[in-house]
């Protein structure tokens, strides 16, 4: 007879099953599905609320981390990626289970730009080497193709707490909206409303130099008002679009932060907004046409998903440093969907400094018990345009279960801070960035919180680009660093991105890294890499398209030509892996290599054992 192993606090929060936020189809909105982790990788699954029943409906190597039901919702789909690199099509099965079949025939493969499923018609947006297209299955009819462009196109519907386009398509399935890049400007994408029957455009809506984001349309049939983002006021808020007569009617809310329309209630009576404030979400309910706002009774912390049911009921899902996501129902006091037990996280603790500039950084501190100053990791978020939030992290977490205090920098750059703190970076990237990191490290010094003989970076993505740069342009100041799936040769890995990447690029440098050479010599971490001595650890993905191979073990291979100490761990799949055993395995290895270099550290339980384990399978493959 064999005991089970108990699990470590570090390794146990990796394990706790979590579930995303559920999709349904106003068409059968009792038939809701959702992703989760509980068969060990994110994976659809059929979910009904009343008996609790989630049947596990695909078996992806890759995994699965978004899925919606069909209109009649007797159907589930996912987009099917076998590699890791993004790229694929589009599978179906039926909600009781069975083998996956290509949701329509026809079509080629790429990246997906959305999708949209109704009764009589679907759209769907796809990338390729060629560029974008937007294709219309009307049922019983092949696909047709109703636009193509070398630049972005994609579904709209792409707010933050949205995915896949599903409020794409007005109600009466007649208008599409899409956001585009077709003025050469990724960064400020614009918007245009199609005739689907046609094929004709009907109307066009451009702000040059804000983005500009398409939320929902109403739900009405008939009714021509789409909920979008605009920037005129320097942050994210919303606005009503009256397609057909072009009035763009400001939703004032008098809410501080980036505030988005999540959802338009049943009746179009009111819109769900949600304000993202210094890293915490609010819901509200404003009333149209009154202009009356409610705020709605949410937990503190990061809402990742909201929407409100055909009743009028909110549900939103809810997670906090402290607590893993839940599923949650305003006024309801019981989760409707929540995992078992998770062993509790420290709290997430509101931080601000000045950079040179004088300008206010926030970010957010984890603390270890104990008192300071301590071993510290300055944990760089990815993006740029992304931001630091009070979320249920177990990699955070793990970090100050071994001792260390946690620095989290919404530097220049960063998402919710206005417009033009989001737009510095334009034609002036990994500078900033690494002006308010050093900011927020003295800063932490000065108040005697961080260790700076024990201090280390790192981050994921452009987390990883920044750690790269920072250890070959200022060699002294960290002991070591961990650089996951980052940018090491920024020119050579443009060649290797997936389309939307090299418009984003071209977008965020002003154009193609052999346009900008300057730019490039000076802000790549290949320029700086024979600076580099400090041990460092890199994670890279086998068929990442976003921060390719071939580029990072350029940056690798000359720190070994140097003999500086470094790790390398390569696996399988692309960006982000979506198998628990591999997130565990991974933070082994990271865990491991920070025990071995900062001192003072003591070793976690069971995380020599499991990155020994990790890296010798790694080598032998």
């Amino acid at each position: 007879m064999t005991t089970a192993r108990t699990l470590p606090a570090w390794e146990a929060r990796f394990r706790v099953p979590l579930h995303s936020f559920p999709h349904w189809s106003p068409s059968a909105p009792d038939r809701l599905v959702i992703t989760s982790s509980e068969s060990g990788s994110y994976q659809a699954h059929a979910w009904d609320p009343e008996t609790g029943e989630r049947r596990l409906l695909s078996d992806e190597a890759v995994g699965v981390t978004y899925a919606m039901p069909t209109a009649d919702g007797e159907w589930v789909t996912w987009f099917r990626d076998t590699s890791g690199d993004e790229s694929g099509a589009w599978v179906v099965v039926p909600r009781t289970g069975g083998t996956a079949e290509p949701l329509f025939e026809g079509l080629p493969k790429g990246w997906s730009e959305g999708l949209v499923l109704r009764r009589g018609r679907s759209v769907l947006g796809l990338s390729d080497a060629d560029g974008c297209a937007i294709w219309v299955v009307d049922e019983g009819q092949a696909p047709r193709l109703l636009v193509r462009s070398t630049e972005l196109f994609q579904l709209g519907g792409g707010m933050m707490l949205a995915e896949g386009g599903e409020s794409t398509l007005s109600a009466d399935d007649r208008l599409l909206v899409v956001e585009h890049g077709e003025h050469g400007d990724l960064l400020h994408t614009a918007l245009r409303v199609y005739d689907v029957d046609t094929g004709e455009v009907v109307a066009d809506l451009q702000d040059d130099g804000m983005e500009l984001v398409a939320f929902a349309w109403s739900p009405v049939p008939g009714d021509d008002r789409l909920a979008i983002g605009h920037e005129r006021d320097g942050e994210r808020a919303p606005a009503i679009w009256h397609v057909r007569t072009g009035e763009v009617q400001r939703v004032e809310t008098g809410l501080q932060g980036f505030v988005e329309a999540v959802d338009w209630w049943p009746d179009a009576s009111a819109l769900l907004l949600v304000q993202l404030l210094d890293g915490r979400d609010n819901l509200y309910r404003y009333e149209l046409p009154s202009g009356t706002l409610t705020a709605l009774p949410t937990e503190r912390g990061q809402i990742t998903g909201a929407r409100v049911r055909p009743d009028g009921e909110v549900w939103y899902r809810h997670q906090s440093g402290e607590t893993p996501s839940r599923l949650l129902a305003v006024g309801r006091a019981e989760p409707l969907l929540a995992p078992s037990s998770a062993p509790a996280g420290r709290p997430f603790e509101d931080w601000r400094f000045k950079n040179p500039h004088g300008q206010t950084v926030q970010g957010f501190l984890v603390r270890p018990a104990g008192e300071g100053p301590w071993p510290t990791v300055m944990h760089i978020h990815g993006g740029p345009t992304s931001v630091d939030v009070d979320r249920w992290s177990p990699e955070i977490q793990a970090y100050v279960d071994a001792g260390f205090l946690v620095a989290m920098v919404n530097y220049r750059g960063s998402i919710a801070f206005g417009r033009a703190w989001r737009d510095t970076l334009i034609g002036n990237i990994g500078w900033p960035e690494i002006e308010d990191i050093l900011a927020g490290h003295d800063d932490l010094i000065a108040r005697g919180l961080a260790d700076p003989d024990r201090s280390v970076i790192g981050g994921w993505s452009w987390g990883g680009y920044l750690t790269n740069l920072m250890h070959g342009m200022h060699p002294e100041r960290f002991i070591a660093g961990v650089a996951g799936v980052p940018v090491g040769d920024y020119a050579d890995g443009y060649e290797q991105l997936s389309p939307i990447l090299q418009a984003y690029d071209r977008a965020l440098l002003g154009g193609t890294p052999a346009e900008v050479p300057q730019l490039m010599a000076e802000r790549s971490p290949i320029s700086y890499v024979d600076n580099v001595t400090a041990p460092m650890l890199f994670l890279i993905g086998r068929n990442d398209s976003r921060c390719p191979l071939r580029q990072a073990m350029k940056f690798v291979d000359r720190l070994a030509a140097r003999g500086v100490p470094h790790q390398t761990y390569i696996y399988e799949t692309g960006h982000s892996s979506f198998d628990v055993d591999e997130r565990v395995r991974q933070r082994a290895i990271v865990l491991d290599f920070l025990q071995r270099h900062v001192p003072g550290i003591e070793p976690l339980p069971g995380v020599t054992e499991l990155a020994e384990s990790a890296l010798g399978v790694a080598a032998a493959s």
